[in-house]
């Protein structure tokens, strides 16, 4: 039997298994980013998001890579996965199992050969040994796709955790845009309640008419208005990032305010490199590969199936004599399945699992393309950003200076209150705008930082399982 089982190793260590080996497909790869320039810069993989300097974020970033839902279920997804490749790898090696039984008859007389009521003890013990040799490779291909389907998981959580930091620090960012939103309203609805208060004072006094006093109030009120509307962006993005936190619904700690953030440096990358950073095109890569092994799998099914078992055990009347020599029992042999006439069971099989592999190439290629396209875009953003809110800065300047003009004026009776309050208007307009602005550029680097992925997901899935992560070469 030992023979037997060896020559079964050696006979499978030395068969091809059927099906295409994986190459990985030639996909068309820019030599460099459009709107790349010397800006970009290489930057240190680990924890990105802490060059913000805002230690605020950064516990909020270390909170939700423990506590995140989706993040969770991702990593039981590994654990998932990791079972079934264990369960699928198994059936290449041999299968030892142990049965042991005992059991006590009586035969009524008049049904016994003797016509007496016998009693009758049967015990045995044995030991069974099966194993499949794999010698069109069916289990080495299902084996392979079953690890390529654990890897693709794996990735699968690195890319929610690229998604992950990611979001909490866009939405942390948001928040703190809406905060100063909010300040900037509060700040404008003072200046013009002072400013109504004073129209008000001076239709009474007989030295301007109701109209600028109605129009002061108008504007107050227009300013007003825009309070509890950013009050409630404030709430529905504190949930947002709650859920993100892994909690239910409530305030989010502030740290530095928006003015304050450090930008973080541009990050570098080719876009050959794209290939290997971002944790999406790998699982995506996984797919496939998964998807070319299964392949081989139907492919196998045209070949004949060897099993080879083997039982030794011990047979006796008496449980005292069980384990003696003349009890002993065994037997070995071997099965041969050969498919003869499947009606194109096999065939439609092959055919189906061509189709998969086709569409998971199409798939990568695809994921390939968004990736490049969602580099460019964060690349266009951040410049365009960064020119729009130049100018905004200028702009806000100008429009400070038109406003003290425009008093200035007014006091002197030189122009109407209408003008005052355009340039008040305008200042306002623009202040939030602004705002907004620079959260934009700090989302779009934000965003590019996602799409290049990087070392730093490792660093981050670091937090989630605890384990250090090899360094990024």
């Amino acid at each position: 039997m030992r023979k037997i089982v060896l020559l079964a190793v050696l006979t499978l260590g030395g068969c091809a298994a059927v099906g295409p080996d994986y190459q990985r497909p030639e996909v068309p790869v820019p030599a460099q980013w459009r709107l790349a320039d010397g800006e970009m810069q290489a930057v240190a993989n680990p924890g990105w998001w802490r060059q913000f300097q805002d230690p605020v974020l950064d516990q909020l970033v270390e909170i939700a890579l423990q506590e995140n839902k989706d993040l969770k279920i991702a990593s039981a997804r590994i654990e998932e996965f990791l079972g079934r490749y264990a369960f699928t790898r198994a059936d290449q090696f041999p299968q030892l199992g142990a049965d042991a039984s005992g059991e006590r008859t009586r035969t009524p007389a008049g049904v016994s050969l003797t016509d007496d009521s016998t009693i009758r003890s049967l015990y045995q013990a044995s030991a069974l040994l099966s194993f499949e040799l794999d010698l069109f490779g069916r289990l080495r291909r299902a084996t392979e796709a079953a690890q390529a389907e654990l890897l693709a998981t794996e990735e699968a959580q690195r890319t929610v955790i690229l998604a992950l930091v990611t979001a909490v620090a866009g939405n942390y960012v948001q928040l703190r845009s809406l905060d100063q939103q909010l300040a900037i309203s509060r700040q404008t609805l003072e200046t013009r309640a002072e400013s109504l208060r004073i129209a008000r004072l001076r239709f009474q006094a007989g030295l301007t008419s109701e109209l600028d006093a109605r129009q002061a109030e108008a504007e107050y009120y227009a300013t007003a208005v825009q309070i509890p509307q950013l009050e409630h962006a404030i709430a529905q993005r504190e949930n947002a990032l709650s859920l993100l936190l892994g909690r239910n619904p409530g305030a989010i700690a502030r740290g530095r305010t928006l003015d304050a953030l450090v930008q973080p440096p541009v990050p570098a990358g080719v876009p050959s490199e794209l290939l290997e950073r971002r944790p999406d095109l790998r699982q995506a890569e996984q797919v496939l590969i998964a998807a070319n092994a299964n392949i081989g799998v139907a492919k196998a099914a045209y070949f004949p199936v060897i099993s080879l078992t083997g039982l030794f055990g011990y047979v006796s009347p008496q449980l005292e004599d069980l384990f003696q020599g003349p009890s002993r029992a065994w037997s070995y042999g071997g099965i041969l399945s050969v498919p003869i006439f499947t009606a194109g069971k096999i065939a439609g099989q092959v055919q189906a699992a061509e189709a998969v592999q086709q569409q998971a190439l199409a798939g990568y290629e695809k994921a390939i393309q968004i990736a490049f396209a969602e580099v460019e875009d964060s690349l266009v953003a951040l410049r365009k950003n960064r020119e729009r809110l130049q100018a905004q800065e200028a702009q806000l300047e100008a429009l400070r200076r038109s406003l003290r003009l425009a008093r200035l004026r007014y006091d002197n009776g030189l122009v109407s209150f209408i003008e005052v309050i355009d340039a008040e208007r305008n200042l306002f307009d623009v202040e939030l705008t602004a705002a907004q602005s620079q959260s934009d550029v700090l989302l779009a680097l934000i965003d590019l930082y996602k799409a290049l992925g990087g070392g730093w997901v490792e660093a981050a899935e670091s937090r989630v399982t605890g384990e250090p992560q090899p360094k990024a070469g």
